[in-house]
Parts: C-alpha cells; structure tokens; sequence
C-alpha cells in the first residue's frame, strides 16, 4: 500500500506545477496527510494507518475547493480491505485567526475497494473489488507556521454507497468509515492573488511589510486595503496620526482625518475634542463666534462651546475685537449695568460712572400714556427745546425694551378748524417718530396716528384745559 501511496502522491504533486501556472488571482495548496482509519462494518474494527494528498484552490478567503486521493485499510476481525478513495471538497472558513483557521468541509467521489482477506461467512457471489459512491464531510485545522507553510489536521466521517467492504450483509447498512489525519500543507500563491481578502495582492502586502494573512495587520479595525486606497493611513500602525484615537474610529466613527491630529486645524487634538472638551473635531469654531476652538481655550480662556460665554448679550469674539471688554466678566467696569446692555444704549461698558440706569417711561402692552413734557411751536409741527427730557426717556425706553412696538398718537385742541387740527395732530405725531428714528429707533417699531380734537381729556374752555388736550401719547401695541 505504501508504494501506491507514494505513486499517488508523486502523481498530485506534479499536476500541482502547470495548475500553479493557471492560477492568477488565488492560492494553491498541496498536502500530504498520514493519520488513522476505523471502519464502521459488520465486524468488530481494528484501527489502522491511511493516507492522503491533496490540492486546494482558494476560491475566496472563506472558500476552498479541495481535490484528493488517498490510501488506507480497514480491517476487523475477519476480513481486511484495501480502499482509495478519491473526492472534491468545499471547505468553508468561518473565521480567520490570523495564523489559524477552522474549518468545515463537505464533498462528493467515489473509492476504489479491493477486499484481500475475505471472511469465512462471506457471500460467495458478492464482488470483491469495485467502486463506490463517497460522501466526506468533517471538520478541521489550518495553522500556517510560516506564510507558506502550514499544519493541517482534519477529522471527518465517509459515508459510502456498497455494504461490500467486507463482503457479508447482516444487515442492511452500508460499510462507513471515521478517517482522522494530520500533515503538512505547502501554499504557492501568486503575486497578485489576495490571500486574505483585505483588497491587497501579496505583492503588495510584501512591500508594504503588511501580513498577507491577517486582512488587518494592525489590529485597528480597517482591512490593510481599506487604509491603503482609501484612507491612506499606515496599515502596520494603529494610529497613524498618534492622536490617541485608532483610524478605524476617526475614519468611521468621528468623521475625523486619521493621517491629522488636528482635523480641523484649531490647535486642540482630535482626541482631545473628542474625550476632554467635548468640542468638534472637525469644526474649528464649534460654538460659531469667529474664534476658533484652541485660541477660547488656551489663549482667552472662553468657552469653546458658548458664542456669549459670559451671558451679557455679546459674543466673545465681539468683546475682544470691537468692545475690549472682558468676555468672562458680564459686567467689565464692574458697574450696575452688564455690558450687552451698555453697548446696546450707547454707554462705555468700560466707565462704572455711567452705569446708572436712565429714566425710562412704563407702559404696558394695550396701554395709552401722555408724554408729559412734550411742547410745540403755537399752530406748528415743530417741537420746542423744553421737550428735550421728555423725548430723551422715550428713546431710553425704547433702548432698554428691544421687543417695545408703539402708536404714536397726536392730539389738539378745539380752537381752529377740524380739518386743520386733524392735519396739525398728524404732523405732531410724525415729528416725535422722526426724532426717535434720528436718534436710531428702527421705524419698523413705530406707527404715527392724528385725532384732532376728537378725544380731550380737559375742559377746552380754560387756558390750563387746552394746554392738557394739546398732548401726545404712545399706545403700546406689542
């Protein structure tokens, strides 16, 4: 039986050498596999030798077609038959370790039986010798101890097609047999096969110093192919930019360039965004101010995420360009009044001294008020200079109340004609809008209205009542 082995062995070895020139985009193995055989027949079994090679082509990382032939004897205590069984298999490679892979195999072939001791209650009129149909299936184990060269051990059951291997049928089964074996695997595949299946051909991975075994060579979570065409990172390194974060992470996770510390160039390390300041990693402005995240925390000590960091109405970058105020200090003179309010009604956020509140009038929303102090040139438009204070607390007003909308209504009194009062009362209440407007109220918040002497509010007959009713008054309405 050894010689035949041998003959067969010498016989897969050679048709190895003008597959190998066929093969282009995968790997080919050969093999040769010694191990133990035990038969399930009629007959109490012995254990004994078999043998076998193989040829395997990678049909893709996880698959496998296997061409083989081997050589064994099973035996019992009456009979012993020679067999050489001869299949195709499908290995499936679930998962991959690297330098190690399980598998699971399944095929299809046929065995070629000699039976030379034939026992005493055999049936005379059955063959012999012959074929028989061969189902393999079983398990096994690739080790590769070099990129090359590998371990192979396999376990698997062969279910065959006769009840002739020992030439007696007590029952109606078939003659199986349990193989076990352990050898060695040579791989030759060529320069441009992928034997990992991480989109690199071997001759990349070679110049690479990449390992054509392992689809991620550093362990990162991106396959060597992915880093190298499509991220440009270093497949040997984790973290090709040492921002403590790996590629995998910056590439999918984050959005981050993993070849950069600093994505988005803002002086704060990716990382650091990330896991420390809780910025964005690849907005250098995260808080929209126009100061970019590093210069808030390391040079203004502001806060990166906050426009107003202080709360008083400006943003940081504002205090430090335009203002120079203090954009961690809500009041900078440390006055009364912050500083948003102080810039908003002209006073210096820099001088305490005028921080004092000015006056102001109240007036709720659907309320009428006289704007006591309001004086015009008899018969005219024209506002007299002794209304100066008066007008100077309704503008306050409006500096100080941004959302106040008002109806500026006009009012006379009865001495001339109703349509000259009517025309004069409209006059009046445009001119108080367009001091408020000159003085820099948006027009949008005013609207201007003429009553004439329609609606007094004191006797017309006396000098003192007409100088009531020759009035101006501000109706809210938002």
């Amino acid at each position: 039986m050894t010689k035949y082995f041998t003959l067969l062995s010498v016989f897969f070895l050679l048709t190895t050498i003008p597959l190998i020139a066929q093969i282009e985009k995968s790997g080919l193995s050969a093999g040769l596999d010694y191990g133990g055989i035990y038969g399930s027949t009629e007959f109490e079994e012995e254990l004994r030798f078999q043998g076998r090679t193989f040829l395997r082509y990678g049909l893709s990382p996880q698959f496998h077609l296997e061409l083989g032939g081997g050589m064994g004897r099973i035996s019992g205590s009456e009979f012993s038959t020679f067999l050489m069984p001869i299949d195709a298999r499908l290995l499936v490679h679930p998962l991959d370790f690297e330098r190690w892979y399980p598998y699971a195999y399944a095929g299809y072939g046929t065995t070629r039986y000699v039976v030379d001791e034939v026992p005493n209650n055999a049936d005379k009129n059955r063959k012999t010798d012959g074929w028989a149909g061969n189902l393999p299936f079983g398990v096994g184990l690739v080790y590769y101890i070099t990129d090359n060269v590998a371990f192979d051990a396999n376990v698997g059951y062969n279910l065959t097609s006769t009840d002739n291997f020992d030439v007696t049928e007590t029952d109606s089964k078939n003659d199986n047999y349990l193989g076990f074996l352990l050898g060695l695997m040579t791989t030759i595949e060529s320069g441009s096969a992928d034997a990992d299946g991480d989109g690199l051909t071997n001759d990349q991975e070679k110049e690479l110093g990449t390992d054509k075994r392992n689809p991620d060579t550093d362990g990162d979570g991106l396959k060597d192919g992915e880093e190298v065409n499509n991220y440009q990172t270093d497949p040997k390194k984790a973290d090709t930019d040492n921002d403590i974060l790996s590629d995998a992470d910056e590439a999918k996770k984050y959005s981050t360039n993993p070849n950069k510390a600093d994505s988005d160039e803002d002086g704060l390390n990716d990382a650091d965004e990330i896991s420390k300041h809780n910025t964005e990693p690849t907005k250098a402005d995260t808080d929209g101010d126009g100061l970019n995240d590093g210069d808030e925390l390391n040079k203004h000590k502001t806060n990166p995420k906050k426009a107003d960091s202080d709360a008083d109405g400006l943003s940081d970058n504002d205090e430090l360009s335009k203002h120079n105020t203090n954009p961690l200090v809500a009041d900078s003179d440390n006055g009364t009044v912050n500083d948003g309010t102080e810039v908003g009604r002209g006073t210096n956020p820099l001088e305490a001294k005028d921080d004092i509140p000015k006056e102001t009038i109240k007036i709720e929303k659907g309320q009428n008020l006289v704007l006591e102090g309001i004086i015009f040139q008899t018969a005219s438009a024209d506002i007299s200079p002794e209304s100066e204070k008066a007008l100077e607390k309704a503008y306050n007003t409006f500096m100080e109340n941004p959302e106040l909308e008002v109806e500026i209504q006009g009012h006379t009194d009865n001495v001339g004609s109703r349509t000259k009062n009517m025309k004069l009362s409209e006059e009046r209440a445009e001119s108080v809008k367009a001091y408020l407007v000159n003085k820099g109220i948006s027009a949008n918040r005013i609207t201007t209205k003429g009553f004439g002497s329609k609606n007094p509010i004191a006797d017309n007959k006396t000098d003192e009542g007409r100088q009531k009713n020759r009035r101006i008054e501000f109706f809210r309405t938002k």
